[in-house]
């Protein structure tokens, strides 16, 4: 099915139906024009962020501000997938990263995810593909009795990122998208570490879109929210975070190298399911609505 979806920016870059596809959004946020048109050629996100030259960049910007292109085509034409349908390395995920949802947290299982928090949660999370905007998540049933989901703000590193300071972290960065840290909390707790619980077939829905840092030079004071069929459950900030954006990029790149395409979830804030009392968990049917302030809004459904 054709659908259109809400993107942000002339310098958003959408992954479109046919996986090899890719394009910006225009100035009226209504078309989208193809980065092949412009002969930038690209297999797919991951050749844009490590490859694409300074010359192609301001092409591209020049195009789409001074509306110069004649190839457009109107977004209710295209399907949209997911920004990186299959990252290159499994995803950096930071676990119970603002407060209240410590909080919350502890609250559902203390062993599991209590105590003081004196340095970030890191955890890896696999994906085979990401679920874009309006497709299903796929609710696992047969092993799955706890179906969980937790807005976060993602980084995508655009630039090789080694022993980088607080004050340069950004500067490695490509631009920002949104995540949907799906969670089946039964299989979370059981084993004692997250990476099964996280990592099942199609548990990260990604999008609609990379916004570049020129529209959000800091990440650090966004609006982050989450509603579930269309009731609100989880509402926050960036600056909620416990560890902000440079802190985290800075950490880690002071042992492994972050290379471009690396992509950082970078956690979420109070009102998930299990922080619920009772707790509230997902089922088939049910409608999940994420937002990050600049980069626009996704929605799934569980199937």
């Amino acid at each position: 099915d054709l659908h259109s979806f809400p993107t942000r920016r002339s310098s958003d870059l959408l992954s479109m139906h046919n996986e090899e596809m890719l394009g910006v959004s225009s100035m009226d946020e209504k078309n989208i024009i193809p980065l092949d048109s412009l002969d930038v050629v690209c297999s797919d996100m991951n050749d844009p962020i490590d490859n694409i030259s300074d010359a192609e960049r301001k092409k591209i910007t020049e195009v789409v501000a001074e509306e110069l292109s004649s190839v457009k085509i109107p977004k209710d034409h295209i399907k949209m997938r997911a920004p990186i349908i299959r990252p290159e390395q499994d995803i950096i995920c930071l676990g119970i990263k603002y407060m209240a949802h410590a909080v919350e947290a502890g609250r559902y299982k203390q062993e599991a995810f209590g105590g003081e928090r004196q340095y970030p949660i890191y955890f890896s999370k696999r994906v085979n593909e990401a679920v874009g905007d309006g497709e299903p998540v796929l609710a696992h049933a047969d092993i799955v009795d706890s179906l969980d989901y937790e807005v976060e703000l993602a980084v995508v590193i655009g630039a090789p990122a080694y022993k980088v300071s607080r004050k340069d972290a950004l500067d490695c960065v490509f631009g920002y998208t949104i995540l949907n840290d799906i969670s089946a909390r039964n299989i979370q707790t059981r084993h004692r570490q997250w990476y099964f619980g996280k990592s099942l077939d199609g548990f990260t829905p990604m999008g609609p879109c990379i916004v570049t840092t020129d529209e959000i030079p800091d990440p650090g004071n966004l609006a982050i929210k989450s509603s579930i069929n269309g009731e609100l459950s989880q509402d926050g900030n960036t600056k909620q975070m416990i560890f902000d954006v440079r802190y985290i990029i800075s950490e880690l790149s002071q042992g492994m190298t972050l290379l471009p395409g690396t992509i950082i979830a970078t956690g979420t804030p109070a009102g998930v399911g299990m922080g619920l009392d009772p707790p509230r968990f997902l089922t088939s049917g049910d409608i999940m609505k994420i937002e990050v302030e600049k980069i626009g809004e996704m929605t799934n459904y569980i199937l």
